[in-house]
């Protein structure tokens, strides 16, 4: 009840959410983003060099733009157009969140119990744990997962929810130290899966290729371990380890795909920076310190996770286990550690001026949220007496405070203005109408030029909003 709960507030908070300003443009799209639909693969880009928006963001474009031409449509049929956008926009937002709080839980339950609890009702308690870090307004400038904006949600939500599908196969093998076997059909859909997030922008990219440099310690590990044992060096598949034949050749197809991903994304038109690397180096000591300092809900995370390592440490009972526990805890912090290290690689935004952002760290967000649910679903159900009832009142108190200062928080500007807005324009009949400078229209700044809401105008014609194509201006 908690969880659905949960859910239904969170679509009902990203329901009264004011649509972005780059939804219009990615839909229809401008010029400057539609070479990405005709050049999925970048192919221009080898034989021509070419330069445009999204080199290497495809799918992510691809997946936008066919949503958005679709889900208001379907929505029609039970209400009204104006409010079928916002509908789809909550729909999807709060998909992408459940999509990836559930499968964090599975992770999450594997990892925690391989043998201790079959129950269904485990899965539900790692989701329940985790879903309160999940911020729409709370601590969202800092902690959020899934983004107010649906355009950013798509681009780097989304896709790291398909990551985390992507690697379920070869995590389950590895925490019960089983070689990987796949059926022929599962594999078909892995190398799509992989061609799908390969070509969905930097950020699971990015992700990934930590990832693969974790795996690849493992597997020289190994090696080091075997020559100890046997005096013998060897680069053929250990047995017994899920580093099997068919997992290599599979990382081997992962690790061309993003090599190949990160290759084009070189040419992308939006990095127009001029920093060199050191001085993006020079600001990231920056952008940590603002990140983590700008709110209380960070820190206290963090100051759980610290805690919660140190009770597994002192009194948790099963040795095995908790070795495991905190081994995999001590690999979220080097996949944190290292990803943020990357970050001066992906280049300068304006709109991220010391590189970390919610957005540009979502990884590791996800990384501390799986530590998170981790460490207390595995002192939950290992702790016994009164430290079990003292412990699940901590994390209900701290459960009822993320969920306290997400829900309880003034909403910055919901979408009410923008419905007016959208009101004025569908009973307009002039092409050009004027609406308030305080009501933003699919736009992140005010337009006081008509010319520039063409997309914008042409979207609302498409979804059914009004009768003919308009464009507006702020006054």
């Amino acid at each position: 009840m908690f969880v659905l709960a949960s859910l239904a507030s969170t679509f009902w908070q990203n329901y009264r959410v004011p649509l972005d300003g780059d939804l219009a443009f990615i839909v229809f799209p401008a010029p400057w983003y539609s070479e990405v639909l005709h050049d999925p693969f970048g192919w221009s880009v080898l034989t021509k060099n070419a330069v445009y928006g999204g080199t290497n963001r495809f799918f992510a474009h691809a997946t936008l733009s066919l949503y958005w031409k679709q889900a208001p449509h379907l929505l029609q049929t039970v209400m009204t157009p104006i409010s079928s956008v916002y509908a789809a926009s909550a729909l999807f937002t709060t998909f992408t969140q459940a999509l990836l709080v559930f499968t964090l839980a599975a992770y999450v339950r594997l990892s925690g119990t391989l043998t201790a609890i079959k129950s269904q009702w485990a899965l539900w308690l790692a989701v329940a744990l985790m879903l309160p870090l999940f911020q729409t307004y709370g601590f969202y400038e800092q902690m959020a997962i899934t983004n107010r904006a649906i355009t950013y949600t798509t681009f780097y939500a989304f896709p790291m929810a398909l990551l985390l599908l992507l690697l379920w196969p070869f995590y389950a093998a590895a925490q019960r130290q089983q070689p990987l076997r796949l059926h022929p059909v599962r594999i078909v859909l892995l190398l799509l899966l992989m061609v799908l997030i390969a070509f969905n922008g930097p950020i699971p990219v990015a992700a990934l290729a930590v990832v693969l440099f974790g795996i690849g310690l493992y597997w020289l590990g190994q090696r080091w371990q075997h020559w100890k044992a046997t005096g013998q060096l060897t680069l053929r598949p250990i047995p017994g380890s899920w580093l099997s034949g068919q997992a290599i050749l599979l990382i081997a197809v992962l690790i061309v795909l993003c090599m190949y991903s990160l290759y084009i994304g070189r040419n992308n038109s939006e990095n127009t920076h001029t920093h060199t690397l050191g001085q993006l180096y020079e600001l990231l000591p920056q952008g940590l310190y603002y990140w983590v300092s700008a709110d209380w809900g960070l820190p206290l995370l963090l100051f759980v996770l610290v805690i919660n390592s140190l009770l597994i440490r002192r009194l948790a009972p099963d040795a095995a286990d908790r070795q495991r526990i905190l081994l995999i805890m001590r690999w979220v912090v080097l996949f944190s550690v290292l990803y943020i290290l990357l970050l001066p690689f992906g280049g300068y935004r304006t709109y991220r001026p010391y590189l970390i952002r919610n957005d540009s760290v979502l990884p590791v967000l996800l990384g501390c949220a799986f530590a998170y649910g981790l460490s207390a679903y595995y002192l939950v159900l290992h702790l016994r007496g009164k430290l079990q009832r003292v412990y699940l009142a901590a994390v209900v108190a701290l459960a009822v405070t993320f969920v306290y200062v997400d829900k309880t928080k003034e909403v910055p500007t919901d979408n009410g203005c923008e419905r007016w807005a959208m009101d004025q324009m569908a009973n307009s009949p002039d092409f050009v109408v004027h609406i308030s400078s305080a009501c933003n229209l699919m736009s992140w700044n005010t337009l006081r030029n008509s010319g520039e809401s063409e997309y914008q105008g042409k979207l609302l014609h498409y979804w059914g909003i009004t009768q003919k194509v308009q464009q507006y201006q702020q006054d």
